[in-house]
């Protein structure tokens, strides 16, 4: 058997344990599936902890009978408004003889990188590399190995709320199950749904769930913006029920069946019968009145976009365009509209080339679920690799450490 890492995605929605084994090809195949809705959780913070934790244990219980493996730790995806981000700068001397650039160079670089002012409620969780200078010169992808005298990196560095993240294992260590790591979802969806020539170019990704909507701006292939806005779907079934005067229930039910995101774009303005969606009495609404609803809604959210990527200072080096993705960028019209609004490429993107126990994960939905499975083999395959490197044992035990160091940089937990 290969690599075998879980993934759990705690949404506002849903919850979603998934396990993922890396076969003798490199290729992820899905062999455990565990989906839940949620429950304690509201705009992707958790309120409710015993609500949270039992719904974390059912989609963990899930997970293990689909896999036969029992789950003892995960990569856990965060996101919700105690989330922040900031661009860094750290510089380290090359003081050996050889000036040879070493994974320790790198390490503390990025350790310098992170020795930033943040509130002391906040915690690191990432420290992402964007590019690196030797001697003065950009462009460097990968330092290790190459010789100078000074190394620069700029990174990317994401906090969270501390007290959040301490609510989040002890929810996970109540349902049995330890965080390996805390991952950025936006940083996971990305790893399922971004082709690489995207991120190259420069690409916003929106991850549109139930309580918020995450916006990672990537550019050179790597991260270069993120935030977390406290609207979602959920605001959107709000507006119909309002708008509509019927339960909640009825408006979600109506948005996924009739919603579209453009008055414009109804063509059959036909009436809707809401009382087929409970125990409402008679009463038909126009498609074009629920279009119209949804309309004011998703413009707010596209508003909230482009003030982020123009707040980003990137606006303008983006040519690949915005990539949706979660569950509410199932709506209907919604790739149309954004064209119209951003005048930019828009694609809905869902994973692909899944393997295994996929019926479901083909959504744009699963895009954080199965992007968390992405990021976790990524690393232990780093790390597995880094555990058979050649070498007297002494050093080869040195050597993995300080790499062990490094990864922790990146990816803590």
């Amino acid at each position: 058997m290969g690599i075998v890492v879980t993934g759990l995605d705690i949404g506002t929605t849903k919850i979603a344990c998934l396990v993922g084994e890396l076969d003798d090809q490199h290729r992820m195949r899905i062999i455990g599936v565990g989906i839940v809705p949620s429950k304690g959780i509201k705009k992707g913070v958790i309120v409710n902890v015993d609500e949270a934790t039992e719904a974390i244990q059912r989609a963990v219980e899930k997970a293990e009978r689909t896999s036969g493996q029992q789950i003892r730790e995960a990569y856990v995806g965060v996101a919700g408004s105690h989330i922040s981000a900031v661009n860094s700068r750290g510089t380290v001397a090359i003081n050996r003889p050889s000036h040879h650039i070493e994974p320790d160079d790198v390490r503390r670089a990025l350790e310098a990188a992170r020795t930033i002012a943040i509130p002391h409620s906040q915690e690191v969780i990432h420290v992402v590399p964007r590019g690196y200078w030797l001697d003065g010169s950009n462009g460097v992808r990968n330092p290790v190995g190459l010789h100078g005298y000074r190394l620069e990196v700029e990174a990317h560095v994401v906090t969270a709320a501390a007290t959040a993240l301490q609510t989040y294992e002890k929810c996970c260590e109540g349902a049995g199950v330890a965080v390996r790591a805390f991952v950025l979802e936006p940083l996971a969806s990305g790893e399922a749904v971004l082709h690489e020539d995207e991120k190259e170019l420069g690409v916003v990704l929106v991850d549109i769930g139930g309580g918020t909507t995450d916006i990672s701006v990537f550019l050179e292939s790597s991260v270069w913006h993120t935030v977390s806005l406290p609207v979602g779907g959920h605001h959107l079934t709000h507006d119909l029920a309002v708008g509509l005067q019927c339960p909640l229930g009825v408006a979600e039910e109506i948005k996924k069946r009739f919603g579209y995101a453009a008055v414009r774009g109804v063509v059959d303005d036909s009436f809707i019968d809401i009382s087929h969606f409970g125990d409402e009495p008679f009463r038909d609404v126009s498609r074009r009145d629920v279009a119209e609803i949804l309309e004011h809604r998703v413009l707010d959210i596209f508003d909230l976009i482009l003030r982020e990527m123009k707040r980003s200072g990137y606006d303008g080096l983006l040519p690949a365009g915005l990539v949706f993705c979660g569950g509410s960028s199932q709506l209907a019209g919604l790739k149309e509209a954004g064209r119209d609004f951003f005048s930019l490429p828009v694609r809905v993107a869902a994973p692909q080339g899944l393997s295994g126990l996929v019926d479901v994960l083909g959504n744009p939905a699963y895009a954080t679920s199965v992007g968390l499975l992405e990021w976790g083999l990524h690393q232990d395959q780093i790390q597995g690799r880094m555990k058979r490197a050649p070498g007297g044992e002494s050093a080869s035990s040195q050597w993995v450490s300080r790499i062990r160091e490094w990864l922790a940089t990146l990816l803590p937990g």
